[in-house]
């Protein structure tokens, strides 16, 4: 999967959590029953993971990570080759 389509896949799972403001701003406990949120966008797992004092929110889809900002994603990491899962 090439990046505009994991980042794609990752806004559109975004708005349906509710959109990257709540996320950004409405932190869950890490050790919570439901400390993330996966949605399945287009028959693709998406992880959301919310923001926290000392950690930003997080998308996750098919080994690449972006960051949710208020106003935009941002890359963090991109799935390596010879990783296999």
């Amino acid at each position: 999967m090439d990046e505009g389509t994991a980042k794609g896949l990752a806004a559109r799972a975004v708005e349906r959590s509710g959109g990257a403001r709540h996320i950004v701003a409405s932190p869950r406990h890490p050790f919570g029953t439901k400390p993330y949120d996966e949605l399945e966008v287009d028959g693709t797992l998406v992880r959301i993971r919310y923001g926290e004092m000392s950690a930003p929110a997080i998308a996750e889809v098919a080994g690449w990570i972006f960051e949710i900002r208020e106003h935009e994603l941002v890359t963090l990491d991109h799935p390596r080759p010879g990783r296999g899962g």
